[in-house]
């Protein structure tokens, strides 16, 4: 186990071994390290790395940032590949996490042809909210965790555009933000 700081990087590729790991506190980004863009959002719970399972160039291609204090546990792939070979529920379970992060992109590609940018970062900060927020009365609060650039990264818009949409969603009262969090009222919530 080994605690992470805030704003820090987590290598995921290490030149001697490659390692899969397991977010038991915190939330983490996975920013390409070519384009310098947010690839995905990883929360308490879920593990990544874990492309070093099938390619052994994949982990080179990332880096993760933790966004908060986190804590995580790692092993090395060799090791996990042995043990999802002996236990089929650990190789489900991580083949089940692959799997929906495959249907996001997927979502995230059928958004980029079929909607506006507008009604991108609208239902994107609507989903964020309510997969990392918690209720807190009558509305639904998450940490500011994203700059408006990695907002613009994952609804492939400008960072610019992210500003206006973002004004334009807390004046209509369809959530509101601040340096630290950003909340959307439970009427405005669709998970509600």
């Amino acid at each position: 186990m080994e605690s992470i700081d805030k704003g820090s990087p987590i290598v995921l590729d290490n030149k001697d071994t490659k390692s899969i790991y397991f977010l038991k506190k915190g939330t983490v980004k996975i920013v390409n390290q070519t384009s310098d863009t947010v690839k995905y959002i990883v929360k308490r719970g879920n593990i990544f790395g874990e492309l070093s399972l099938y390619d052994e160039n994949a982990a080179s291609e990332e880096i993760a940032y933790a966004l908060e204090d986190c804590i995580i546990c790692y092993i090395e792939s060799d090791r996990m590949e042995q043990l999802m070979q002996k236990h089929k529920a650990l190789k489900n379970g991580v083949l089940k996490i692959y799997g929906m992060r495959i249907r996001k992109l997927e979502r995230r590609l059928e958004d980029l042809l079929y909607k506006d940018s507008a009604t991108r970062i609208r239902e994107f900060m609507l989903d964020f909210v309510n997969e990392f927020g918690e209720d807190d009365g009558a509305q639904r609060v998450v940490k500011k965790l994203l700059s408006h650039k990695d907002i613009a990264n994952l609804t492939n818009t400008s960072r610019q555009t992210v500003s206006n949409i973002l004004s334009k969603m807390r004046k209509e009262g369809v959530l509101d933000y601040n340096s630290e969090y950003v909340s959307v009222p439970k009427a405005n919530n669709p998970s509600s």
